[in-house]
């Protein structure tokens, strides 16, 4: 049954989802090279950004517009807003963005999974494939 009971209509699943850089290099740096994501073509939009695969037909976009928000937040990633991604083999993953100097927050759940903040102060979740 689609659309929560509603006929046909409903939303089939994540297609992208968005957030905001203020610097290229360290995007890319962050999101292909750290993370591994593999980069998308980007129509011209009148606002530079650069957008990644993250399989499954979805994408992350990044979008290099005025930022409202702060990028110093003084809250834990997993109380703040985030963007979950699943991983293999987290504790691996987490201790190569470490080794570069990334700060990886466990969860306090106790599930594998854990918390990281792009070099904009986005919050990413990591949260192994399977969990």
């Amino acid at each position: 049954m689609t659309g929560a009971g509603r006929g046909t209509a409903g939303v089939l699943g994540l297609h992208h989802a968005s957030l905001v850089i203020a610097d290229f290099q360290a995007a890319r740096e962050f999101y292909g090279h750290h993370l591994g994501l593999a980069p998308l073509e980007r129509p011209e939009l009148g606002f530079p950004g650069l957008w990644y695969d993250l399989g499954n037909g979805q994408a992350l976009h990044l979008l290099r517009v005025p930022n409202p928000d702060p990028t110093e937040r003084a809250v834990r990633c997993g109380q703040d807003r985030h963007l979950a991604l699943r991983v293999d083999e987290l504790e691996t993953f987490a201790a190569r963005l470490e080794a570069a100097g990334f700060a990886v927050e466990r969860s306090r759940s106790g599930r594998p999974a854990a918390f990281v903040r792009d070099p904009d102060g986005n919050a990413i979740e990591l949260i192994e494939d399977g969990a």
